[in-house]
């Protein structure tokens, strides 16, 4: 088989079981980061420092491992670019913390929080502004005033992160090319309250707004609503076959209540699902914790519109709940796959095959992200079991009915809290503003609304992928 069948069979198999169906076995997508580095014989720093040398370490796994899908570099933050813009809230490897410990994230005492309490209301009337202005100078120790090097940290800033994502194209080509393997993910969502609660005022902070105002977090999470919105859709896979993945952190029971879940989590985060949903995309759901208490409001979204992972979840009780209607992912603890032996690592892979995949729908992977506390004969364990335990039927028989396809893309677009959000998502200063310092337009004026907004764009998802992404 060349690698091009072989990745054709990867992606087929990857994509069945992800639209809820049962593929010819079990697939494996392990979300493998540090681990990667200890395989290829690198230390966290090189690969968390040089995107190269972590990109060469998901290379060489993927050549070595039969894993069917695979992210491009699950060690994702480049803290180049985070040094070049100094961002306080990362601790980088070998400068920060030792090079054998992958890079920290370092939340701020309550009383120096990125936002403080009665900024409220500027990040309601514009977000974008607010992150330029306000935030933007307090997490980088580089980029705040006017300085020569504030300059420079921008302009640097920048120019990394195009060059870092500019170079994901060359990394999943490779990956097709040399070792047949589909990338697992692609594009980028959070829900509004972890962003406030990672980024913006802490989860000290948070946790007391949400008692004491929570209106104007309400507010604060629905002016972030369309800004979240726009950037997945538009970072999304354009074939529709990769799910944008949401990594989940602070808005689960007993970091928040159920109440101000069922109240501000939710109804902020549901809405953004479902308009993905409607234009074809599915969400991976990575629900890092334990957010069992929260299944029955998940399973209110439609049929295959997520993927469900399991981290400290019960996976008998996630798959009772939703495993009717989406596909489900990991399981196997992370505890286990630094502390256990091999032969305990294949049983619980084998436990979780024959139970809640044993009809399909199911996607190998450990509980959380491996770091490099794993060790490599775990990997392998996981890696054998899928293989050994993982096989439905034959490669040739025809696949069962799958889950329903997304729903057809209205002829409406977007919905209005999307494109009817003002300010308009997508740019920082709109077209309208400029126009009013131009001479008046000769020859084609649209063609120069167009340019303007396409580079005003860059600005914008460079602001906000700061937010998301780093």
């Amino acid at each position: 088989m060349t690698n091009e069948e072989l990745y054709q069979s990867r992606l087929n198999r990857y994509v069945t079981a992800m639209r809820n169906g049962m593929p010819d076995r079990v697939p494996l997508r392990p979300f493998a980061a540090e681990i990667t580095a200890r395989y290829a014989g690198f230390t966290c720093q090189e690969v968390t420092h040089d995107y190269n040398k972590a990109f060469e370490a998901v290379i060489r796994c993927c050549k070595d491992f039969e894993w069917d899908a695979v992210v491009p570099n699950m060690v994702w933050v480049w803290t180049g670019l985070t040094q070049a813009m100094g961002l306080r809230y990362y601790g980088v490897p070998g400068i920060d913390v030792g090079p054998d410990v992958g890079f920290q994230y370092r939340e701020p005492p309550e009383q120096d929080a990125y936002m403080r309490r009665e900024e409220y209301d500027e990040l309601i009337e514009d977000p974008v502004r607010f992150l330029y202005e306000t935030w933007l100078p307090r997490v980088s120790a580089e980029a705040g005033g006017g300085s020569y090097r504030s300059k420079l940290a921008l302009v640097k800033g920048g120019m990394a992160m195009l060059s870092y994502f500019s170079a994901f194209g060359g990394q999943i080509d490779r990956m097709r090319r040399e070792c047949g393997t589909p990338s697992s993910i692609c594009g980028m969502l959070k829900a509004p309250l972890d962003i406030l609660a990672d980024k913006f005022r802490g989860y000290i902070g948070l946790a007391f707004d949400l008692k004491e105002i929570p209106e104007k977090v309400e507010k604060a999470c629905r002016a972030l609503m369309p800004h979240l919105a726009h950037v997945a859709l538009t970072s999304a896979d354009p074939a529709r076959q990769l799910p944008i993945p949401i990594w989940m952190h602070r808005g689960c029971v007993p970091f928040i209540s159920k109440d101000d879940f069922d109240r501000i989590y939710w109804p902020t985060l549901k809405p953004m699902v479902e308009a993905l949903w409607a234009q074809g995309n599915q969400v991976l759901f990575y629900a890092e914790g334990k957010w069992d208490a929260h299944l029955d409001r998940f399973a209110e979204l439609p049929a295959g519109s997520i993927v469900y992972h399991i981290d400290r979840g019960d996976p008998a009780e996630v798959h009772r709940v939703l495993g009717r209607k989406f596909c489900l992912s990991g399981g196997v603890p992370n505890a286990l796959l630094a502390f256990g032996k091999p032969e305990e690592v294949k049983a619980q892979c084998r436990k979780l095959i024959e139970s809640i995949g044993a009809d399909g729908g199911y996607i190998m992977d450990a509980s959380a992200i491996m770091q490099n506390d794993a060790t490599i004969e775990n990997l392998r364990a996981m890696t054998d079991a899928t293989l050994e335990y993982g096989v439905y039927r034959s490669p040739s028989s025809p696949s069962p009915k799958l889950a329903p396809e997304p729903a057809a893309v209205p002829a409406s677009g977007l919905p209005a809290w999307i494109t009817g959000h003002r300010p308009q998502p997508g740019v920082c200063l709109p077209f309208e503003e400029k126009l009013k310092e131009l001479p008046p337009i000769t020859g084609d004026a649209q063609l120069v609304r167009q340019v303007w907004d396409n580079i005003e764009g860059l600005a914008y998802l460079f602001i906000w992928h700061t937010v998301l992404s780093f």
